[in-house]
């Protein structure tokens, strides 16, 4: 039996990718948006976007923080969090 995730804890991350056809990712907070061809997923390490044919989602607990996706996965790809600036170019400029 799984273990539920309590607020504010981080669970470990792991990717299980076999045969570039189930891919099983642990440490899934969310998921932004999927569709046959992209999945984007928030995890603990940053946001994952998976690219590929046919893709499915065949289970998302974000209790546990686990996801099974299955499809003819091509790339698996981590997007950094963008941090926000004070201000733009001039802002800097007249300091």
């Amino acid at each position: 039996m799984a273990e539920e995730r309590k607020p504010g804890t981080q669970m470990p991350h792991n990717i299980i990718l076999e045969d570039r056809r189930l891919l099983t990712v642990s440490g899934v907070s969310d998921v932004d948006s999927f569709d046959e061809h992209t999945v984007t997923v928030f995890t603990d390490m940053g946001e994952l976007i998976v690219r590929g044919n046919d893709l499915h989602i065949n289970r998302l607990s974000v209790e546990v923080g686990e996801l099974l996706l299955e499809g003819s996965i091509l790339s698996l790809t981590y997007q950094e969090p963008q941090q926000k600036t004070t201000g733009g170019f001039f802002s800097k400029v007249f300091r």
